[in-house]
């Protein structure tokens, strides 16, 4: 799903306020190596080698239950919502393996009010992207995860939360996803990011089929 990714597993440009129409017009548009340079928070890091692919690990969800607890017990009442996103999160989906895990707080722009409670417990934040949601990323203390901040509210959440249960559900498009996937990490990449915007016509298109059934109409690479 779109948004900075250098780090990324296979989770989800413009303002939390955006239509949706607006918003998945700006979900397609890749970004340049400036602006990602922009978004990240320390150094913007080249892949070392071909994205790593591999089938579900049935242990993935216990990552996400771990993590989860603690970005709770961080937080408190502050978490408004935690869910397991990306391909992590769909039972037999292959993926990078990396779990990405959606928070949703009051406002995600006003880092005061949760960064330094995250990075006390050993949370490192890597992407801000005022343009795209307002969306943070965090780096995980010692899983490899990225854990993705939005405000209550943001179209993002939505679109996220509809790409996961859709492919949960529907087999076909689950099968298409994994094989393109496949397809695409056979390719040389600068940036893992790169990567994650060559998926976006592919994930539109499910995320199509998804509206159309009856999912939620919102604006989400893993």
């Amino acid at each position: 799903m779109p948004g900075t990714d250098n780090t990324a597993g296979d989770a989800p440009k413009g303002a939390s306020r955006e239509t949706s129409e607006q918003a998945r017009v700006a979900a397609s548009v890749p970004l340049n190596e400036e602006q990602l340079r922009a978004a990240t928070i320390g150094e913007l890091v080249p892949l070392a080698g071909p994205i790593q692919i591999v089938e579900y690990d049935p242990e993935w969800p216990r990552l996400f239950e771990r993590e989860a607890e603690r970005v709770q017990a961080a937080l408190s009442d502050r978490v408004l919502l935690l869910e397991h996103v990306g391909s992590t999160s769909v039972p037999g989906l292959a993926a990078k393996p990396r779990i990405d895990l959606l928070l949703v707080v009051a406002d995600s722009s006003d880092e005061p009010a949760y960064v330094p409670s995250l990075e006390a417990a050993g949370y490192v934040l890597r992407v801000r992207e005022p343009d795209w949601y307002e969306h943070r990323m965090f780096k995980g203390p010692d899983t490899g995860i990225n854990l993705h901040v939005f405000s209550l509210g943001c179209l993002e959440i939505d679109r996220m939360l509809l790409f996961r249960d859709w492919l949960r559900s529907n087999e076909s498009d689950r099968r298409l996803y994994d094989r393109t996937k496949r397809e695409l990490a056979r390719k040389d990449w600068k940036y893992t990011q790169n990567y994650a915007d060559a998926k976006t016509s592919v994930v539109e298109e499910i995320l199509a089929r998804a509206r159309d059934d009856g999912g939620e109409e919102a604006r989400s690479d893993d």
